[in-house]
């Protein structure tokens, strides 16, 4: 079958109906995106799927024929990076980084919607992302700065 992944279309085999996760790591050796819990509780494993973030360990691939998938590989344009992780870095958020890739997905899925978002909004938005190193008061700093200060996101 054929799927959009970061505005590049391929062939992947889905002989079983494996999981996107599978198929981006495995098949694609987009290996950004992280198996975290298997059961799309922590999130490290989102992507955006029609700009949605999605939990790639349990979706099947089957699932997303004909649309627009985007993985943290899909982010830079240029070479640059995307705002998020710009700003990511800039205020020092991730201590491991396993979380990382899904976090930053969820918030691009954030920024790229309504502005300017409250604390709360921002709060629920990345709800189903876990930071084991709970760095999340610098997440939700990170966040402030892209969705209410800034207008470059």
């Amino acid at each position: 079958m054929k799927i959009n992944v970061n505005a590049t279309e391929y062939t992947v085999d889905v002989d079983g109906n494996p999981s996107l996760l599978e198929v981006l790591r495995e098949q694609l050796q987009l290996t950004g995106t992280k198996y975290g819990c298997g059961e799309a509780a922590c999130g490290a494993c989102k992507v955006l799927v029609n700009g949605s973030p999605t939990p790639a360990c349990i979706t099947p691939v089957t699932s997303v024929q004909g649309k627009r998938i985007r993985t943290i590989e899909g982010l830079e344009a240029d070479g640059r990076l995307h705002r998020v992780q710009e700003v990511f870095l800039e205020e020092d958020v991730f201590q491991c980084g396993y979380c990382a890739s899904g976090m930053i997905m969820t918030a691009v899925a954030l920024v790229e919607g309504k502005k300017p978002l409250g604390e709360q909004e921002l709060i629920d938005g990345m709800n189903g992302n876990i930071c084991r190193c709970c760095t999340y008061p610098a997440i939700l700093n990170a966040l402030k700065k892209l969705t209410q200060n800034d207008t470059k996101a």
